[in-house]
């Protein structure tokens, strides 16, 4: 069997209360930054934060994403998805290296919010 190419969901509105702008995602562009934002204010701990906000990981980031443009996961399951996270397959948290290239994989999000779920929920 094939590769399925999922069809898109149409827009929605975006989540953000008042504004007008549709989007695939839970918010518009401007207000997905702003949540990022919060989030790496509040929530992420001081090496994540210098971490994944360095010119090293980001390149590393791009080099994995051209390497790996679609989602690993999806291919697994013979969908078709567009990579846009690099995700450590062993969080570094819980040892995984972090340069190596073999400790990540390119994911979409809905497949990145799914593992990082699963994550959350086996910590506890």
């Amino acid at each position: 069997m094939g590769l399925v190419r999922m069809p898109k969901k149409p827009p929605k509105p975006c989540a953000k209360q008042g504004c007008p702008r549709l989007t695939h995602e839970r918010f518009c562009e401007e207000h997905q930054r702003e949540e990022w934002q919060t989030y790496n204010r509040f929530y992420r701990d001081e090496f994540s934060k210098r971490f994944y906000s360095s010119r090293a990981w980001r390149k590393v980031r791009e080099r994995k994403l051209m390497i790996n443009p679609l989602c690993e996961l999806c291919m697994k399951e013979e969908r078709l998805a567009a990579a846009t996270v690099v995700d450590h397959i062993i969080p570094i948290k819980d040892g995984g290296e972090v340069w190596d290239l073999e400790n990540m994989q390119s994911l979409c999000k809905t497949c990145h919010e799914r593992k990082g779920a699963m994550e959350r929920f086996n910590r506890k």
